[in-house]
Formats: structure tokens, C-alpha cells, sequence
């Protein structure tokens, strides 16, 4: 004996998927655009210097922005979204960590160096740069 599906059945199955859908598109996108807080504040002081880890960098999410600093005096700025799916980077270590889908960025060129899993190396597109200015000890965005 086979039994239809009732209409209160129906009308949940369609109440969850309306509140679904919307929300899991949110999740991922590929609209190129940062999401919202997420751009460089152009002029905004950063840091000084000795903020800034040799090996290593600092991540700016007001400013929407990675200091690195690859070699000793050498300081480049990043942007902190993922090129991947918008997630905004979580660490630095000798790499730009993105800990959404494992995505690791160089800290002297922000190129892909490890993909999301699954990915091979440069699968994923590069951080864009982001220009700094340096005046005295000061790092800021130009």
C-alpha cells in the first residue's frame, strides 16, 4: 500500500528548503568581491616594524590586510580574503593560512602554494597585493 505525501508535509519540505538554499548560497560565492569590512582601508596605520615577524606576518582584518615580512626588512601587504572561496585568512606562519578549505599563501608573493584539499598547488589564484608605505618604523596602506 503506497501513502502520498500530505500537504503540512509538503508545505514544511518547502518552508526548510526556502530557509536553506538562501542560506547556503551565502556560504560560497564566486563573485569576485570582498565581502563587506574585508577591503584594504587605504591610509589606515598598520603597524611598526617590530610588529611584524621575521618568517612570518600579521593579519590586519579590519583592514583587510596581511603584513608580511620574508626576509629581514622586507615587508609586503596582501589582502586577507581567500582567493578560493571569500574566507578571510586565520593565520601566518611561513605561510598565509586559510583554514576554510586549507588554502596556504606565499608571504613574499602570495601565490597559491598549497590548494584547498583536493587541489593541486597554484589551483588556487594568488592573494592580491596590497601597497604599503613605510616612513621611519611606521607600515601603513599607501
Amino acid at each position: 500500500m503506497t501513502q502520498g505525501i500530505s500537504r503540512r508535509n509538503a508545505l514544511t519540505g518547502a518552508a526548510v528548503i526556502g530557509v536553506a538554499v538562501p542560506t547556503l548560497a551565502a556560504c560560497g560565492s564566486d563573485d569576485d568581491t570582498p565581502s563587506s569590512g574585508s577591503g584594504s582601508a587605504s591610509g589606515a596605520d598598520l603597524a611598526t616594524k617590530s610588529d611584524i615577524p621575521e618568517g612570518s606576518g600579521k593579519i590586519f582584518a579590519d583592514a583587510g590586510v596581511v603584513v608580511t615580512q620574508p626576509t629581514a626588512g622586507e615587508f609586503k601587504g596582501f589582502t586577507n580574503i581567500c582567493t578560493h572561496q571569500k574566507c578571510p585568512v586565520a593565520s601566518v606562519t611561513d605561510t598565509i593560512n586559510c583554514t576554510c578549505h586549507g588554502s596556504k599563501f606565499s608571504i613574499t608573493d602570495g601565490s597559491n602554494v598549497e590548494g584547498p584539499s583536493g587541489s593541486a598547488a597554484g589551483s588556487v589564484a594568488a592573494l592580491a597585493e596590497v601597497k604599503l608605505t613605510i616612513k621611519g618604523d611606521e607600515i601603513s596602506t599607501a
